[in-house]
């Protein structure tokens, strides 16, 4: 199933990324979503089908109540 995002919602990855960080903010939505990794601020698109194989979570957005 392809994921319905949001923008500025934070989603994990399954591999880092080659400066350390996993965590990645989107920041464009559409055919390709744009994403930015929030260790070192590299950006990168990615097609809705390769982000749905490539992503191991999504994670809550900083500053709200924890889920349970």
């Amino acid at each position: 199933m392809l994921p319905d995002l949001q923008l500025n919602e934070i989603v994990r990855l399954r591999k880092p990324h080659p400066c350390g960080g996993t965590d990645w903010n989107v920041t464009r939505l559409g055919a390709d979503i744009g994403l930015e990794c929030r260790t070192c601020g590299h950006r990168v698109l990615l097609t809705r089908r390769e982000l749905a194989r490539r992503m191991k979570t999504r994670l809550p957005p900083a500053g709200s109540a924890p889920l349970i």
